[in-house]
């Protein structure tokens, strides 16, 4: 257990640590554990995402940042000199300029995938919940409208998954028992993984005409980035549902509001959004949209395990290049 934890001490000069992720943050008992690694920590103790000048003056001394959805730029990095390498809390790079910090000789700690279960089972919920109308009807509950619309099962549909890497394979994994027809899009060829799987990898247009259910699970990169637009919603079935988990620019949200406000497609679910949090009230009360509030990679295990990657880079790097 104690290795789990991190749990070693790094040396009389402790490393100044600086967290600025706030579930971190905000979690004891990963505060306890990073502490008796690195008794020279501080936290994010606003409880809000910095500003860039607010990250500027939190990270300004430190030998070590943690860091979660902060975007680490050129103009952070060029004012906080002392830093030697940022850790990870979580998996999506889009927001940390990596050639910056290979300019300047500074560590990316970073571990792939270490919340995929947490990510895939909100996946599955958002699944579910679209085909029973778990949602709408509970909402019509709390209304005093007793409408009983079960909807259909999601058993024996057509699901694409769009990227098969961490998460996406992991939510093929758990509608296994559900014996869907599970189509697979993603630019490395994953025919291997398909056939043990039960699944066929397609290209991204048979894909979205196809599917009951689409499901994206890819990085934000120059090449998905507003990958699902006006084109791609018209190509989808219009009793099909639209669901992200990944990372909120890949859906054109304009694109996506105006084709629920004219029910071009039958619903949608979203973790994540282009600005968050999200500020278009009238495209949240849509009432074929489903959200949550960025909680895919937020179980409490998902935390943890989060928490003690980030650790566990700390460890290691200092070890191998003490203070």
């Amino acid at each position: 257990m104690k290795d789990q934890k991190q749990t070693q001490s790094i040396g009389s000069s402790a490393p100044r640590v600086a967290v600025a992720a706030i579930s971190f943050s905000k979690s004891v008992l990963l505060r306890e554990e990073l502490e008796q690694a690195f008794p020279n920590s501080h936290f994010n103790e606003k409880g809000h995402r910095f500003s860039e000048i607010e990250l500027i003056e939190f990270l300004k001394d430190a030998d070590a940042a943690v860091i979660g959805i902060e975007s680490i730029t050129e103009q952070v990095l060029s004012k906080t000199p002392h830093l030697k390498i940022v850790s990870k809390y979580g998996v999506g790079l889009d927001r940390i300029d990596q050639k910056s910090l290979k300019r300047r000789n500074i560590v990316l700690g970073w571990t792939g995938g270490v919340n995929r279960r947490s990510v895939a089972e909100l996946t599955l919920c958002f699944m579910i919940g679209l085909y029973r109308n778990v949602f709408t009807s509970g909402y019509s509950l709390k209304q005093s409208k007793w409408e009983k619309n079960g909807g259909a099962q999601l058993s024996g549909k057509t699901v694409g998954i769009i990227g098969c890497g961490h998460v996406g394979s992991d939510v093929i994994k758990l509608l296994e028992p559900l014996e869907c027809n599970i189509l697979v899009c993603d630019i490395l060829d994953k025919s291997k993984f398909c056939e043990e799987h039960n699944a066929t990898q397609t290209s991204l247009e048979n894909l979205s005409i196809k599917s009951d259910v689409i499901s994206l699970h890819v990085p934000l990169t120059p090449l998905t980035s507003k990958m699902v637009n006006k084109n791609f919603i018209d190509q989808m079935q219009p009793t099909a549902y639209l669901i992200n988990t990944s990372r909120g620019s890949v859906i054109n949200q304009n694109d996506l509001k105006t084709a629920l406000v004219e029910n071009k497609i039958a619903g949608a679910a979203l973790d994540v959004f282009t600005e968050e949090p999200p500020p278009d009230e009238e495209f949240l009360l849509l009432p074929n949209l489903m959200v949550s509030p960025h909680i895919g990679g937020n179980a409490k295990e998902a935390v943890e395990a989060m928490g003690r990657s980030a650790i566990g880079h700390l460890v290691s790097f200092f070890k191998n290049h003490p203070k």
